[in-house]
């Protein structure tokens, strides 16, 4: 069964070429030209993708974003804004966006970013057929399960977007080293964002935010000035 994608846009010219290349692409494609009907169809309907425009009608594409997280679809979600404006970008991450795209864009770009998250994200809940059980990560009080895309801290569940799932797998597969965030962006993202690595800060901050007891003197998540983050086990005392 082809894959379920919402496009988002009060331009309709912009929703009809992105249909067309998505569909052409083997996706099966919905579409909504105001935040609230894309709020209710996201809510109502089952998507494996979200192309959302910042600026729409009725409900902001950030507000959309907001909604839908806390409403816990974590729905891979790829925002675009007409504004090549840094804040705009990174309050959409730290809403719970996967990523941004600012216009204009070729079409062909947007289908690339979509299978690309798309394909990182179903490597990540992809558990091991021949394994009864996965081993799972541990690291002090969390709990990361690969296979079925699951954290826990203290055997509560975490809420996490799919790139926070992915940057901290990345980052307990690599326990003790230092990633820079070059490495991250790549390793993580899959292409080159130019030299922006404040998308991976902002994704750290929320990983922090859901994982560290206190966010201002983390004891997993240690920045290494200069360089990047390290995931650590935390000592006893800490």
């Amino acid at each position: 069964m082809a894959q379920h994608i919402l496009v988002v846009d009060d331009e309709e010219s912009i929703v009809t070429l992105l249909q067309f290349n998505l569909e052409q692409g083997g996706f099966q494609v919905s579409t909504a030209m105001d935040g609230q009907t894309a709020l209710d169809k996201a809510l109502n309907e089952s998507f494996d993708f979200i192309v959302l425009d910042l600026m729409l009608p009725e409900m902001d594409g950030l507000e959309v974003c907001k909604q839908l997280r806390q409403n816990k679809i974590m729905t891979p979600i790829l925002m675009l804004t007409a504004k090549d404006d840094e804040f705009d970008k990174v309050l959409g991450l730290e809403l719970g966006a996967d990523d941004y795209l600012t216009k204009p864009f070729s079409p062909r770009e947007v289908v690339a970013r979509v299978r690309a998250i798309l394909r990182r994200t179903k490597a990540a809940k992809r558990s091991e057929k021949d394994d009864n059980e996965k081993e799972k990560i541990v690291i002090g009080d969390v709990e990361i399960y690969s296979d079925n895309y699951e954290v826990f801290l203290k055997g509560n569940q975490l809420e996490l977007t799919p790139k926070e799932f992915e940057l901290l797998l990345y980052l307990a597969n690599h326990k003790g080293r230092v990633m820079t965030r070059d490495q991250l962006l790549n390793a993580v993202w899959n292409y080159e964002f130019v030299g922006d690595t404040r998308i991976v800060d902002v994704h750290i901050s929320h990983l922090r935010e859901k994982i560290e007891p206190n966010t201002k003197k983390p004891i997993y998540i240690k920045t290494i000035r200069g360089l990047g983050y390290k995931l650590e086990v935390p000592l006893k005392d800490e």
